[in-house]
C-alpha cells in the first residue's frame, strides 16, 4: 500500500515557475512506477510525466516536453515536479500515480495508488 500527497501548486503568471511535490508513504515505494497526470477544467485526465522506479527513465508529454521536469528521490520517499515557462494551456489539477509497472505508464488506469491533487492556476 502507498499513500500520496502533492504540494506545491499555485495561482502564477505566464513564464513563471512552479515545483510541485508528491510524498509518499507506505512500503516499497521505490519499487513503483511514477508519474504526474493532470486534469483541467471539462477535460479528461491526460498524462505529463512518468519516472521510472530507478528514476533512470523519463518521459514526457509533448505539451511539456523540454519546459518540465520529472525526477525522484527513494531515500526520502519523493517525486517532484519541475514546471518551467508555465502557460494558461498548463491550468490544472496535478496528481501524483504510482504503478507496480517499474518502467513506468502514461496510462492512468494501469495506476494503482493516486493522490488528491494539487491546483495550478496560471494567468496570462
Amino acid at each position: 500500500q502507498v499513500q500520496l500527497a502533492e504540494a506545491g501548486g499555485g495561482l502564477v503568471q505566464a513564464g513563471d515557475s512552479l515545483r510541485l511535490s508528491c510524498a509518499a508513504s507506505g512500503r516499497a515505494f521505490n519499487m513503483y512506477g511514477l508519474a504526474w497526470f493532470r486534469q483541467a477544467p471539462g477535460k479528461q485526465r491526460e498524462f505529463v510525466a512518468l519516472i521510472s522506479w530507478t528514476g533512470e527513465d523519463t518521459y514526457y508529454a509533448d505539451s511539456v516536453r523540454g519546459r518540465f521536469a520529472i525526477s525522484r528521490d527513494n531515500a526520502r520517499n519523493m517525486m517532484y515536479l519541475q514546471m518551467n515557462r508555465l502557460q494558461p494551456e498548463d491550468t490544472a489539477v496535478y496528481y501524483c500515480a504510482a504503478n507496480s509497472r517499474r518502467s513506468g505508464s502514461r496510462v492512468d488506469r494501469e495506476h494503482e495508488y493516486w493522490g488528491q491533487g494539487t491546483q495550478v492556476t496560471v494567468f496570462s
